[in-house]
C-alpha cells in the first residue's frame, strides 16, 4: 500500500472516529461526513494515475471525472430513494393515517401489549423503515402505558422489533436498500431466506423480556388521549393510508416488472400520493385557518431532515474513495484469509461491529470489498450478501446507539447507555446468534 493510501486511510478512521464519539464532541457527524469525502478524494487527486489505469496526462482529469460521477450516481439512487420514502411516511402519518395501530395494539394485559407491541413494530418495519416505525410505536406506547419502567422496556423491545423487521425487507433498512439497489440481493431472496431469522431474533428477545412483565396496565387503552385530528374525512385518511403504503409494498414489484432502479418506483408512489392530497385539500374551505398547509407535501419537503441525507452522502462517497484505491479490496482478502473463507464467522463480527460504529459505511465497504460472483456465497442472493443484510440490520440492536432506530429512542424514552447494556445487550444477542443459526439450518436443509 502506497504512503498516500495510508494517508486516505488515516483521514477516513480520524473522521470514522469522530463520527462514533458524536455524543461526546457535540459535532454533527454530517458535518464530519462531509469533510471525510472532500478530504479523501483530495488526497486522491494529489496522485491519480496510480489508482486510475489507462490514464495519463489529460486523461487522468476525465478519467477521475468519470470514476466520481459513477459513484456519485450510484449514490443518489439510495438519496432520492430515501427522501421519497421519508416524505411518503411523513405524509401519512400527518393526516392521522397511523391512528388504526393504535387502535389494534389496546389492551389491559402488559403481556399482551409486549407481543403486540413486537409484531406491530415488525411488521411495519418491514413496509415502512425501521427509523420511522420506532417514532410511530414510541409516540404510542406513551398513550398506553404510563409506568416509566415498564416503558422502557416496551421500548428497548420497539428497537430490537425494528431492526429484526427492517434486516429481511428490501426496504426496511437503509443498508438493506443499499445492498438491493446495488443488485446483489433480490426482494424475493432476501424475504424468502432472511424472514425465518429476523422473526426469531425478534420473538426469543420478546419472550425473554415477557417474563419481567406482570399483571394489567395501570390505565386502559380507552383512557388514553386520542391521536392528533386530521382535517380530512375517514375515509380520505385510509386512502392516503393505504396509497402510502400500499405504494411502498409495490415498489419491489414495481422493480420486477420494469427493472428500473427502485427510487424511479417510489418517485412514482410520491407522485401519485401528492395529487392525490391535493385534490383532498383543495376541497377543503378554508385550509390555511385549519393548518393543513403543513400537511401537504409542498410543505413536507421543505421539513425533510437534509442533515441525514448530506451524512450519507459524505460516508458513502468517502468510502468509494477507499474502494477505489483498492484498500477494501485488500481488506477483505485479508478477512476471507484469516477466517479460511467462513462467511458465518466473517458477517457475524460485521454484525458485533455495526453495533458499536454505523452500519451505513460497514455495509457500504463491504459491497466496495467483495465482488459479486457468478456463483457460490458471492453471487447475487448468496450467503454471504444475505447474512451481510441480516446481521448489519439486527446486529444494531446490541447497543441502544448501534442503530437509528435505537438512537431515536434513547432521545425519546431518555433510555440511558448503562441500563441498556446491562438489561438487553445479552437478550438482542441471544436472538442474533439465533437468528444466524437459523439461517445456517435454512441452507443447509432447504436451499
Amino acid at each position: 500500500m502506497s504512503t498516500l493510501s495510508i494517508w486516505i486511510v488515516i483521514v477516513f478512521c480520524i473522521g470514522y472516529f469522530c463520527i462514533a464519539i458524536e455524543s461526546l464532541t457535540k459535532v454533527n457527524k454530517s458535518a464530519v461526513a462531509l469533510l471525510m469525502f472532500v478530504a479523501t478524494w483530495t488526497l486522491f487527486m494529489l496522485d491519480p494515475g496510480s489508482y486510475v489505469s489507462g490514464a495519463v496526462g489529460q486523461q487522468v482529469a476525465q478519467a477521475v471525472s468519470e470514476v466520481i460521477e459513477h459513484h456519485l450516481g450510484s449514490t443518489s439512487t439510495t438519496l432520492f430513494f430515501l427522501m421519497g420514502a421519508m416524505t411518503i411516511v411523513e405524509l401519512v402519518d400527518q393526516n392521522g393515517g397511523f391512528n388504526f395501530v393504535r387502535d389494534t395494539l389496546q389492551t389491559k394485559s402488559k403481556k399482551a401489549l409486549l407481543w403486540r407491541i413486537a409484531f406491530m413494530t415488525f411488521i411495519l418495519s418491514a413496509i415502512l423503515d425501521n427509523l420511522t416505525t420506532s417514532i410511530v410505536m414510541i409516540m404510542i406506547l406513551r398513550k398506553l402505558v404510563s409506568d416509566k419502567n415498564d416503558r422502557l422496556i416496551y421500548a428497548a423491545l420497539v428497537v430490537i422489533a425494528a431492526n429484526s423487521g427492517g434486516a429481511f425487507s428490501p426496504i426496511g433498512d437503509v443498508t438493506t436498500i443499499m445492498l438491493w439497489n446495488k443488485g446483489v440481493i433480490t426482494a424475493a431472496g432476501v424475504i424468502t431466506e432472511i424472514f425465518v431469522p429476523s422473526l426469531i431474533s425478534m420473538v426469543i428477545p420478546a419472550y425473554i423480556l415477557s417474563l419481567s412483565l406482570k399483571g394489567e396496565l395501570t390505565f386502559t387503552a380507552e383512557q388514553a388521549q386520542t391521536m392528533a385530528a386530521s382535517d380530512l374525512t375517514t375515509g380520505q385518511r385510509k386512502t392516503i393510508f393505504f396509497l402510502g403504503v400500499g405504494g411502498l409494498v409495490f415498489v419491489p414489484i414495481f422493480k420486477t416488472i420494469t427493472h428500473l432502479p427502485p427510487f424511479v418506483g417510489i418517485l412514482l408512489v410520491l407522485g401519485v400520493l401528492w395529487t392525490v392530497t391535493e385534490v383532498f385539500y383543495a376541497r377543503l374551505k378554508a385550509p390555511e385557518e385549519k393548518g393543513a398547509m403543513q400537511k401537504r407535501v409542498s410543505t413536507m419537503l421543505a421539513r425533510i431532515d437534509m442533515s441525514t441525507i448530506l451524512f450519507f452522502l459524505g460516508i458513502l462517497m468517502a468510502v468509494a474513495c477507499l474502494e477505489t484505491i483498492g484498500v477494501l479490496t485488500l481488506l477483505g482478502q485479508q478477512l476471507d484469509v484469516t477466517f479460511e473463507g467462513n462467511h458465518y464467522l466473517v458477517t457475524g463480527i460485521i454484525g458485533v461491529l455495526s453495533s458499536i460504529v454505523d452500519n451505513v459505511p460497514l455495509v457500504a465497504g463491504c459491497m466496495g470489498m467483495y465482488p459479486v460472483q457468478a456463483a457460490g456465497d458471492m453471487a447475487i442472493d448468496g450467503i454471504f450478501w444475505q447474512l451481510l443484510a441480516y446481521c448489519a440490520g439486527v446486529g444494531g440492536s446490541m447497543l441502544i446507539i448501534g442503530s437509528a432506530a435505537g438512537v431515536v429512542v434513547m432521545g425519546l424514552e431518555k433510555i440511558t447507555f448503562g441500563w441498556y447494556m446491562k438489561r438487553i445487550t445479552w437478550i438482542a444477542f441471544v436472538g442474533y446468534l439465533a437468528g444466524i443459526l437459523s439461517y445456517w439450518v435454512e441452507r443447509t436443509l432447504l436451499f
